[in-house]
């Protein structure tokens, strides 16, 4: 049994490590990772600015399955597994959410060591950090097989962050 988990680590890890493409946001394979992505950036503990609590329900949902957050802004997610399955959330891109969905459908039990990512098994509890630093929409899914076809998934609304204006304060 140690033997087979030992395996299992070990082709997770090279099947992550042969997907940079997926971990950069990037659609070319053999670029370097960038500091940062269309979806922002793992954030340090120390710089979240504020903390929200998310549930993952064998419902096939997320509570809150809508966020909001400046630009800019690193947020701390806590998120507890309320269900009796094993449910995951990951951050991404819907490009990226749906090849990784792929992956995940032939390997259901992989590790996801990536800072945007986090697996919980029934009860678990974790968080992730993650620095908002792009406006837009970040989306987020359980790729375990069927749970976001069944609709797990959320979204990040990024709102942009409001130019400084150096002018302004001459005008008064």
């Amino acid at each position: 049994m140690k033997l087979q988990n030992t395996l299992l680590a070990l082709a997770n890890a090279m099947l992550l490590a042969t997907s940079p493409a997926f971990a950069t946001g990037s659609a070319n394979a053999h670029q370097h990772a960038q500091p940062t992505s269309s979806i922002g950036e793992a954030g340090q503990s120390s710089k979240a600015t504020r903390t929200v609590q998310v549930e993952m329900r064998d419902s096939m949902q997320f509570v809150p399955s809508k966020l909001s957050v400046k630009q800019g802004e690193t947020l701390r997610i806590v998120v507890k597994n309320t269900g009796q399955l094993r449910h995951e959330i990951v951050l991404g891109s819907e490009k990226d959410l749906k090849a990784h969905a792929e992956m995940m459908k032939k390997s259901p039990a992989m590790a996801h060591p990536e800072p945007n990512m986090l697996t919980l098994a029934p009860g678990q509890s974790g968080e992730l950090v993650w620095k908002f630093s792009q406006a837009g929409v970040v989306n987020f899914a359980c790729l375990q097989p069927g749970h976001s076809e069944a609709g797990m998934k959320g979204q990040v609304q990024v709102a942009a962050a409001k130019a400084a204006h150096s002018g302004d304060a001459h005008a008064h």
